[in-house]
């Protein structure tokens, strides 16, 4: 069939399979190019299958030789009806890691969940015996509780008042007021429920208490701080109490790895088109402003770019970790960088339909946008048919 984008809201329906397995490809040709990390050598991604998490198993197997297993949760493709992006994404993952000679194994299945935390487990003692690292990048906003079987919904709410201001829709470049009310206690609950740092806790554990973790083992989650003009919608708001809650989990985590001498820690990185990104109101236009004055200055970096540098300038230095003055590693520094937040405060206050084409980076967004998809790919005849029924060789999917 011949597959073109097909948008609704700030989600494309479709997904092409050879643009994704082009965007793989390309990553893993960035990684190769900077050299090899002397990383670890057996590593999990919950999480795995597109953004941070899939840009951690590319960096994981083609700058460290490592044995990969990814957990996703992904719809397969149908007659007529495209996979996600990320089951395209995986596929062509193991189809690079098969070539190299590089072990890969995924899992489809909810990872909130029991079943897929031991159906995972098994498959480590069965192929891996221990792993080194664990990467935790999960992005849902839905999560169905393993113990109490409650269906939490996260929301983006501000707490205490009513949070007003720009944003922009991406697709027709309108920028607009955007008002949000704020949230409940229900809604810090179910946020946190889902965002926060429990899940991370309860797959930690079970790896541990199965005697799958390699002694001096590491993991890392995810998160993101972000600039004061989107500080009352997200990190003040329900998502920002929720990234506290993770922030403060790798210390618990920690403690229960002293006896194997395992360390858990926080990633803080940058702003990046995610579709977990499109869908936050004041964040397209955040990150518009960002990419222009970033690139100008030569420092913007992709997903691929952002941990291929956080894996060799952080984790796997040879010395000590750097950390903030709460325990994070900020590799979202050269965002935060003072002159470059001072830019983005002075162009957001003038920014308008009609000026952002010229002071914002609105082509790149949507160029970003639709490469999730696999669409906008250089190298890509997207007038040829693709064959939307290709599947992962091997793929373990876990029913509920």
């Amino acid at each position: 069939m011949i597959i073109e984008p097909r948008m609704r809201g700030f989600i494309c329906l479709t997904s092409h399979p050879k643009g994704c397995e082009q965007n793989v490809l390309n990553q893993i040709d960035y990684v190769k190019s900077q050299g090899k990390i002397a990383g670890a050598k057996k590593v999990l991604v919950i999480g795995a299958s597109t953004g941070f998490g899939l840009a951690s198993r590319i960096t994981s197997a083609f700058g460290s030789d490592a044995a990969t297993i990814g957990v996703f949760f992904e719809k397969a493709p149908a007659a007529g009806k495209t996979a996600s992006p990320g089951y395209y994404n995986s596929l062509a993952f193991e189809a690079a890691a098969g070539r190299a000679g590089l072990y890969a194994k995924s899992i489809n299945g909810d990872a909130f969940s029991n079943e897929v935390k031991s159906q995972t487990i098994d498959l480590i003692k069965a192929d891996l015996g221990q792993i080194d690292l664990v990467i935790y990048s999960l992005a849902s906003p839905v999560r169905q509780h393993p113990v109490s079987g409650v269906l939490h919904r996260s929301v983006l709410k501000p707490i205490g008042d009513t949070f007003s201001d720009k944003t922009v829709d991406f697709h027709t470049g309108i920028v607009s007021e955007v008002t949000i009310t704020p949230c409940n206690d229900e809604d810090i609950e179910n946020t946190v429920a889902v965002m926060g740092g429990e899940d991370w806790q309860m797959w930690m554990d079970a790896l541990l208490n199965a005697g799958v973790l390699a002694d001096g083992a590491m993991t890392v989650a995810y998160s993101y701080i972000g600039p004061k003009v989107t500080e009352p919608v997200y990190r003040k708001g329900t998502i920002g109490m929720a990234k506290d809650h993770l922030e403060s989990t790798a210390f618990k985590i920690t403690e229960g790895l002293a006896n194997i001498g395992g360390k858990a820690f926080v990633s803080v990185n940058k702003a990046l088109v995610t579709q977990a990104s499109s869908a936050i109101p004041v964040i397209p236009l955040y990150i518009s402003l960002l990419y222009k004055i970033m690139k100008a200055k030569g420092t913007h970096e992709g997903c691929i770019e952002q941990i291929q540098r956080l894996f060799s300038a952080r984790l796997y230095t040879n010395g000590t970790i750097p950390v903030d003055e709460k325990g994070r590693i900020r590799i979202d520094d050269w965002e935060m960088d003072e002159a470059v937040q001072k830019e983005v405060a002075e162009l957001w206050k003038g920014a308008t339909t009609e000026n952002l084409p010229g002071i914002g980076d609105l082509n790149g967004y949507k160029s970003d946008f639709l490469n999730l998809f696999g669409f906008g790919i250089d190298g890509v005849d997207y007038a040829a048919e693709a064959n939307e029924l290709i599947e992962i060789p091997g793929l373990i999917t876990v029913e509920k």
